[in-house]
């Protein structure tokens, strides 16, 4: 039944028959048959086909199956890799997802203190808005996600990993913004901030609520660096974290108001309920901690 899952697995990421048995370097007709066997051994429909429009459509019992054989062919792989390695030696491929802020100011440098340790490791690094990540995450295309926001979809376990500050950040020809006195002053700017689906965005938007903020205007930009070089030629200001506009201020192309060390958010990874975690997940978590306690101090 093993085959027949992963071909099964390959029919509902591809969507068609003929281009699950060119990924999978089988026959139409094969496929055809692995799907038959399964709708046989469960006695269900899993898949409901149109010959005149050449579509398929997923039943819920085959939502249902294709879940659960992600499950058991994940373990399987980790089973395989761990058994295998007679050595204890870690060995395999690291899929991580990684939201923007993370994955531009932070995990290049731990990335490369990862590899040197555990050199046999190939890591392989996503970069998408929150959103993104824990969508790749549920369907268990990556091993671990790092996200600055709040999952966008359950079924995960999420655990902190690091503190970060969030500062507001303007072009310095606005130096009144230094030593703001309230809020309100805030009104009326043009705000530059990142897409819906981003941690940054979920954070800016709890800002302006929490302090009844009426941005005069706003601009959505997809990546931080594009929002620092939009401040730095005063286009606007941003709520942005601290990690993005450190070379800047101190290179004096921007200013920055941290409210009195008031608003922070935290980094956290995330990895799916009920999924057996590899030995090599574990211990990227384990120097994953070590290594965020020790860039907090």
């Amino acid at each position: 039944m093993l085959e027949e899952l992963k071909t099964f697995i390959a029919v509902v990421e591809h969507k068609n028959f003929t281009r699950a048995g060119e990924y999978l370097n089988l026959s139409q007709p094969s496929v055809s048959t692995h799907i038959k066997n399964l709708e046989s051994s469960f006695d269900v429909t899993l898949i409901n086909r149109s010959v005149k429009q050449k579509n398929i459509c997923i039943t819920e019992n085959g939502y249902k199956l294709y879940e659960k054989a992600k499950e058991i062919i994940n373990l399987l792989d980790i089973t395989y890799i761990e058994v295998k390695d007679n050595n204890n030696s870690l060995k395999g491929t690291l899929k991580i997802g990684t939201s923007l802020t993370i994955g531009e100011y932070f995990l290049p440098k731990f990335i490369s203190i990862f590899s040197k340790k555990y050199p046999d490791i190939d890591v392989e690094i996503v970069i998408e808005n929150t959103s993104l990540i824990c969508s790749h995450l549920k369907d268990l295309t990556l091993d671990i996600g790092l996200i600055e926001g709040t999952p966008t979809l359950g079924s995960f376990n999420q655990e902190y990993f690091l503190k970060d500050q969030l500062v507001l950040a303007f072009n310095p020809s606005n130096n009144q913004l230094i030593n703001i006195k309230s809020y309100e002053e805030l009104n009326n700017h043009l705000w530059i901030v990142r897409e819906d689906g981003s941690g940054s965005r979920e954070y800016f938007n709890m800002f302006l609520e929490s302090n009844k903020i009426i941005p005069n205007k706003i601009l959505v930009l997809g990546s931080n660096s594009a929002i620092k070089e939009a401040v730095k030629n005063n286009l606007g200001i941003t709520l942005t974290s601290s990690l993005v506009t450190e070379a800047a201020v101190a290179n004096r192309e921007i200013c920055i108001n941290t409210f009195n060390d008031k608003y922070y958010r935290y980094f956290s990874y995330i990895t799916p309920k009920n999924i057996t975690m590899s030995k090599t997940i574990q211990v990227f978590i384990d120097e994953l901690n070590d290594f965020s306690k020790k860039t907090s101090c």
